[in-house]
């Protein structure tokens, strides 16, 4: 019997049996209509995006010039003062982004306290560091009646009610460090941190809901796993079937 030196070669890239050549033919196909689907659905995505901002930093523009200069009103400073701990209410706030934040928080504050009262505010403010910094225990009950106590005087003046989640973050925002002035630093990047934030790219496969998902969270949670099952099922059936075609038994 005669076999062919390359009977038992096996090359994916070089087949030399209508089998190899169609098999490898087949996963190539699989493997771009996989490839697309993946990269590109985020193509798309980058190119139909459009920078989308939040209402708050529509509000923060508003303010933000009166702010700045020291000419917000009460009701402006109460407006910058939400904006500002709805960003620090983010997850994964960065240490840097967060002293600019603490800064702007505590100084919005402390301008909206009666000249009477501003001594007082930073003397109460420096306590609870200091109960913070030998805190051993979250349910301390003098950390926790001091935090209560700040977050009830604090929260009306932002126009704040008790059950609006950022009232429970604000006394651990405050910082006694520079709260009589906004900093220089804080002037100078707190806007870029505020678009950094509350700015965010959307498009119209973003914002639709499919089965009561974001349309390109189910694409890439759900869909692309039953494409991916759905790509070796085809492969399994169309390989029996050549299978057969070419008089091939396993």
């Amino acid at each position: 019997m005669d076999n062919s030196p390359d009977e038992y070669h096996i090359s994916f890239f070089n087949p030399n049996t209508p089998q190899a050549t169609a098999n490898r033919n087949m996963v190539i196909w699989m493997a771009s209509i996989w490839f697309i689907a993946i990269f590109g659905f985020q193509i798309l995505l980058r190119v139909i995006q459009r920078p989308t901002p939040e209402t708050a930093y529509i509000t923060f523009q508003q303010v933000w010039k009166n702010v700045e200069n020291g000419s917000a009103n009460t009701e402006e400073l109460q407006e910058f003062g939400q904006v500002t701990l709805s960003v620090l209410g983010k997850i994964a706030i960065s240490p840097d982004h967060r002293f600019v934040l603490d800064n702007a928080i505590s100084w919005t504050l402390y301008q909206l306290k009666d000249e009477s009262s501003k001594a007082d505010f930073a003397a109460n403010i420096k306590q609870f560091e200091k109960i913070k910094a030998n805190l051993k225990n979250i349910s301390d009950p003098d950390y926790i009646k001091a935090k209560v106590a700040l977050a009830a005087e604090l929260s009306p003046m932002l126009k704040l009610s008790g059950l609006d989640v950022r009232s429970k973050i604000l006394p651990l925002e405050l910082s006694s460090e520079n709260i009589e002035k906004m900093t220089e630093d804080t002037k100078n990047n707190l806007p870029g941190i505020m678009e950094k934030y509350l700015v965010h790219n959307q498009s119209i496969l973003t914002d639709i809901r499919f089965l009561g998902f974001p349309f390109h969270y189910f694409y890439t949670a759900f869909f692309l796993l039953i494409l991916f099952v759905g790509l070796c099922l085809l492969y399994c059936i169309k390989i029996d079937q050549l299978n057969a075609k070419l008089n091939i038994v396993d």
